[in-house]
């Protein structure tokens, strides 16, 4: 297929006011469900949310969850992320992935030094931010800031970004001569091209295409965060905005954003299939024609083993995102034991939602083959989640291995 490049233009911000409770939120997320499922299957087809999905988010207020008061954001806690996140899933997991980055990247940007919260933040409160977190390309260093320039992939939702959060190597601190290790830059959509080359089997409509930057871009030293600051439990940003969600290290609760979306395709996925098993009456020609779908032993088996396994994954997470965020409003730092248990559990509550819908899968019947089917849509978006690198269960379970077995963990967390 040939490749076309694409220029992302900059939407602007539409005011409302904003709401005062979980309840209220979480009513307009469950408000725009249907809206999404209706149009889940064109998102699919255009690999891209529709900006008409990203207005929906925008008008309903909840962009604003992760962002700082100062600005008109809320600074409410990660486990309300996860839960309006989950929400949105249920009509629609691609643009539930982009609801969850756009969230999670106000966060991370309210971490930043204060002048890059002003320059983004100040211009538009409800600002679209994609990003490709690893550190792919060399930053170089130059008077005021850095240049950058290569390509990064898996940029989510860069349709409708206005900014993109980038992984870069940092040359080590020219005062000092130790090395700054990887970051992130940010860079306005002008500065850069898109590649589209997002055809998948799963994950189909988050446009998580390639952002290429042919020649140097400048970015200047306030739009600059390291790992290491972001791992700090005291970032830049926290100079400015005193909540302590700020303190969290960034990878103790960053891929949340994304576990959210698996936990509410596969809710919606049981809900489709608790509404088609109900009525449906099977038809097939050698065993079982003429009965009842619910009447059948295994079908109700899977049901029970998909929702506790669902149940279980976000009970997993709500434990672990709460004990961080105390630990932080006591001022404690957050430890290493603690950051990797959170890292493990991110996983394996996707490897969780992965069973959940793998056992949907299996008891649908032979409509489930119909890419019309939602249980079959899901079953596709939630393995494809499982394969996310920082969810991938191989991958950070061994880390989590290393580390209780007295080995040096191998992985970020």
């Amino acid at each position: 297929m040939t490749r076309v490049i694409e220029r992302t233009t900059h939407r602007p911000a539409i005011p409302r006011h904003e709401p005062a409770s979980m309840p209220d939120l979480l009513e307009r997320a469950r408000a725009l469900v249907p809206l999404l499922r209706e149009r889940s299957a064109d998102t699919e087809r255009a690999r891209r949310v529709p900006a008409a999905n990203i207005a929906a988010l925008r008008e309903a207020g909840l962009f604003r969850l992760m962002g700082p008061t100062r600005f008109g954001g809320m600074e409410r806690s990660f486990n309300d992320l996860v839960d309006v996140g989950a929400e949105i899933g249920r009509g629609c997991g691609s643009t539930a992935w982009a609801f969850g980055l756009v969230s999670i990247h106000h966060w991370l940007l309210a971490t930043f030094p204060a002048a890059a919260q002003a320059e983004i933040f100040g211009a538009d409160p409800d600002v679209v931010i994609c990003g490709s977190y690893a550190p792919v390309a060399k930053a170089i260093a130059v008077p005021g800031g850095y240049t950058v320039q290569g390509s990064w992939g898996f940029a989510s939702n860069c349709d409708n970004a206005q900014w993109s959060l980038l992984g870069v190597q940092f040359p080590p601190d020219e005062a000092t001569g130790l090395p700054r290790g990887p970051g992130f830059v940010i860079v306005p959509s002008g500065d850069h091209e898109i590649d589209d080359n997002w055809e998948t089997v799963g994950l189909c409509g988050t446009g998580s295409k390639t952002i290429v930057i042919r020649e140097p871009v400048f970015v200047p030293a306030h739009r600059v965060l390291t790992y290491a600051e972001a791992a700090s439990n005291r970032p830049p940003g926290t100079l400015v905005n005193s909540n302590t969600i700020y303190r969290v290290p960034f990878l103790a609760a960053i891929p949340t954003s994304l576990v959210a979306p698996a936990i509410g395709m596969v809710r919606g996925a049981i809900d489709d299939f608790l509404a088609m098993a109900s009525v449906r009456v099977t038809r097939g020609a050698v065993a079982g024609g003429g009965r009842s779908m619910a009447e059948f032993q295994t079908v109700q088996l899977r049901v029970a083993e998909a929702s506790a396994k669902v149940d279980a994954a976000r009970l997993l997470i709500e434990r672990d995102l709460r004990d961080v965020e105390q630990c932080a409003a006591r001022g404690e730092a957050i430890t290493v034991d603690q950051r990797i248990r959170n890292r493990r559990d991110q996983a394996f509550a996707v490897k969780l939602c992965a069973e959940a819908i793998d056992a949907m899968y299996a008891a649908v019947g032979g409509g489930g083959i119909y890419l019309s089917n939602r249980v079959q849509q899901a079953w596709r978006d939630v393995n494809a989640v499982a394969k996310h690198i920082s969810l991938n269960w191989d991958a950070v379970g061994s880390m989590y291995g290393q580390h209780v077995l007295g080995l040096p963990p191998q992985g970020q967390y």
